[in-house]
């Protein structure tokens, strides 16, 4: 087991090196020059190229590139300017450190993140649970309708109905702000709270469809008939025969959508005005602010691999016969 970890970490290691190297060739070698951008459309060539020495873009690119990975660990130098590990570089737009962009946002996407995934979790293996147990009945068909049109609805045209509804006419929610948990924590759950129904409503559709469909090739296995004829509980057996090995693809796209998120949720951030990363993302791209966008791009990156690790770790607990072969 422990080789077995040790093996998928030295593989993160290198899916990370190559994403970083992949990405740093599109942003600062196929995208127009960097020192163009930051000296504006006025600027003299002499001016450009002392932009381009500051930054090293006059070094070869192998050599740019390792400044650039060197930078994330140890720091770098600007010229004068110093620059403290983590270093992703500064922004063309603000002239901010990225790190420092990227941390002050993080904790709000973090939040939209994690609410979301808690509801589409609870709502969907639920539902999807109790439309497996009663296949064809009005609550199933019910049930399913209306998880295929929660898939169907865009996300931002849900985003927009809830303001309108809730926000404009009702009056019963404020417009979503970031405001600090410990500050005034009603505030905080009611500025959240469209955002996480936003995310989580197409979410916990497709997972309640998947685990309908998973809970249901279950219960016609023979393990499972043969732990009734046992005289086991109905929930012990719903536990542990029937719902266990439904989790395991259920893991798979969580882990997977889960890191993604935490990369930003770009729609519902923009929409609902919350400055994390995803409304960040969204900002820098309208203004090819290309050190930030790299940055998020390395970061979403980096969540979707660990969460991948995760996800492999957990199929040790959830399958017996993963844990067999990766012993």
């Amino acid at each position: 087991m422990t080789r077995y970890i040790l093996g998928r970490l030295g593989g993160v290691v290198l899916i990370l090196l190559a994403v970083c190297l992949f990405t740093y060739l599109i942003f600062f070698e196929l995208s127009p020059d960097p020192a163009v951008m930051i000296c504006g459309k006025t600027c003299t060539p002499e001016r450009i190229d002392s932009i381009r020495d500051v930054l090293g873009l006059n070094q070869p690119i192998l050599t740019q590139f390792w400044d650039f990975l060197s930078g994330i660990f140890v720091g770098r130098d600007y010229g004068s300017v110093h620059c403290s590990a983590p270093c992703l570089g500064y922004s063309f737009q603000t002239n901010e450190s990225v790190w420092s962009m990227i941390t002050a946002r993080l904790p709000v996407s973090v939040t939209v993140a994690v609410g979301a995934a808690v509801l589409w979790l609870l709502a969907g293996v639920l539902g999807g649970l109790i439309s497996a147990v009663k296949q064809g009945t009005w609550w199933d068909r019910s049930a399913m309708a209306l998880a295929l049109g929660g898939v169907s609805v865009p996300n931002y045209v849900l985003a927009l109905v809830l303001q309108y509804v809730l926000v404009v006419k009702l009056q019963v929610l404020p417009f979503p702000s970031v405001v600090s948990f410990v500050d005034n924590p009603v505030v905080w759950f009611e500025s959240y709270l469209m955002p996480w129904v936003v995310l989580a409503v197409g979410y916990a559709c497709l997972y309640a469809r998947l685990t309908r469909s998973n809970v249901i090739d279950t219960l016609s296995e023979n393990y499972f008939r043969t732990a009734r004829a046992k005289g086991l509980s109905g929930a012990l057996i719903m536990r542990r025969h029937a719902l266990r090995p439904a989790l395991t693809p259920i893991t798979t796209i969580f882990g997977m959508d889960f890191a993604g998120l935490l990369g930003g949720a770009l729609i519902t951030e923009t929409v609902f005005g919350l400055n994390g990363i995803g409304k960040m993302a969204a900002d820098s791209i309208a203004k090819n602010d290309q050190p930030v966008i790299m940055a998020v791009t390395l970061l979403a990156a980096f969540f979707v691999v660990i969460g991948n690790v995760v996800v492999d770790l957990l199929y040790t607990a959830l399958d017996p016969r993963v844990r067999v072969v990766s012993s």
